[in-house]
Order: structure tokens, then C-alpha cells, then sequence
């Protein structure tokens, strides 16, 4: 995880921190804080290890995958992404690399970083690299036991775009992620 850096003087700041859980995936911490006015509150902040989005495109179209989403209780599509399984780490590109080969199967030739958007940045430090992956190659997948209902397909950019709209697609970062590529895609002003 990267830390984040203590703010300049006028800002919030933290007065003490205590971890009150803690999982292989994500801590919680409780931080009490100094507001520029000197009063104090409580501030509760999830701690998690940044993750990749990758924008696997080919074909004037997007490779998605689909699993359920426990927490909302639902099947949703989005862009190929995670973060490293604990005890594992390396670079952003090389993060997505391994999710687009886990989760698809697929490898890129080509791969631009589009931007480090913060993923929920109002409880989280959590931030996620987009990728846009070309030249594509395919293989197996080799899904993690937790993404054994996983699908995988490649839709068209309209297909894409009407999945949006029609709330099939609803993930924050995928969406992120696409307005990064359209401003990647836009002609030099």
C-alpha cells in the first residue's frame, strides 16, 4: 500500500490512529482527527493494496468479465482488475498483466497507462491504475478459486455503451476507466 502523506498545516490531521481490524485483503483503521479549526472527530479509513483495470480492446470492442458481487447481490460487468494476493507485489503493469492472463486468459503486446483514479477516496487511500491493452494474444484463464463463476466475453464499443445505460455495467472503476480512454482517444487540443 502506499502511504499517504501527512497534509500541509491548515488541513485535517491525524492526532492518533489504532487499527481495529484486519483481514488478507483489507484493514480498518480509526483515526482521530484535527480539523483546521481545532476540533476533533473520528475518522474511519479501509486500507487496501491499489489494484489495475484493464481496457483489453480489439476489434473496435472490450473484453469484460462478470462474476457476482456479494455485497450487492448481483452479476455485473466490468473491465478485467485486482489487486496482488497477499504476500505479492510488483509494479502496476505488471498487476494488470497477471489479471488480464488470470481472469481471461488474454495477454497484450501493447500496454499505456490512462491515469491513477482513487477508487472510494472518502474512506480509502485505495487508487487503480487503467491500462489499455492491445495486440491481444489468447490462452487459458487461470482464475482464482474465489472467481470460479467468472465469464468472460468480448462486446462491441455499442454493446458496451447500451450496457452502461441499461445498468448491466456498474462498477465505478470500469466507468472511470472508459471516460479515461475516450479522453486518451480524443484528438490533441
Amino acid at each position: 500500500m502506499r502511504r499517504i502523506p501527512e497534509p500541509a498545516p491548515g488541513i485535517i490531521r491525524t492526532v492518533s490512529s489504532r487499527e481495529v481490524y484486519r483481514n488478507p485483503w483489507l484493514s480498518l483503521r480509526e483515526d482521530v482527527v484535527e480539523r483546521p479549526d481545532g476540533s476533533r472527530g473520528l475518522y474511519s479509513v479501509v486500507d487496501r493494496p491499489d489494484y489495475a483495470v484493464v481496457i483489453a480492446a480489439e476489434h473496435g470492442g472490450f473484453h469484460l468479465v462478470d462474476q457476482y458481487r456479494y455485497p450487492v447481490r448481483g452479476r455485473y460487468w466490468e473491465f478485467p482488475q485486482g489487486c496482488f494476493p497477499p504476500g505479492r507485489n510488483g509494479t502496476a503493469e505488471e498487476l494488470g498483466r497477471a489479471e488480464l492472463a488470470e481472469e481471461t486468459g488474454l495477454s497484450a503486446a501493447s500496454w499505456t497507462a490512462l491515469g491513477t483514479p482513487y477508487g472510494w477516496h472518502g474512506a480509502s487511500g485505495q487508487a487503480f491504475t487503467v491500462f489499455l491493452a492491445t495486440g491481444l494474444s489468447t490462452g487459458p484463464p487461470r482464475r482464482e478459486h474465489e472467481e470460479q463463476d467468472m465469464r468472460h466475453r468480448w462486446v462491441p464499443r455499442a454493446e458496451f455503451e447500451r450496457m452502461i445505460l441499461a445498468g448491466e455495467i456498474r462498477d465505478d472503476s470500469t466507468l472511470a476507466a472508459y471516460l479515461l480512454l475516450q479522453l486518451h482517444e480524443r484528438p490533441a487540443r
